[in-house]
């Protein structure tokens, strides 16, 4: 019952997109989601869902979401090529 709740007040916290979460950090495409004392927690430091589950499944109570707040890398700009004339 717990995780069912946790699970829709993060669906509601992604979907209002409005800010952050106050006590997320990293800028990782994956999050270990915790919830730690009835705080939600996002430590946003895993490149993929393998390496972020151990973390969860270590005893600290939460799920593996994707960053909502994810850029990727910045885009490649293309070499600038130099005409002969």
């Amino acid at each position: 019952m717990t995780r069912i709740l946790l699970m829709v007040a993060v669906a509601a916290a992604a979907l209002a997109g409005a800010q952050r979460p106050a006590q997320a950090y990293g800028e990782k495409p994956w999050c270990a989601v915790t919830n730690e004392g009835g705080d939600v927690h996002w430590s946003c430091e895993y490149d993929s869902v393998e390496q972020c589950a151990p973390v969860v499944a270590a005893g600290s109570r939460g799920f593996c979401n994707q960053n909502p707040y994810y850029q990727g890398p910045a885009p490649r700009r293309p070499a600038a090529r130099h005409r002969r004339y």
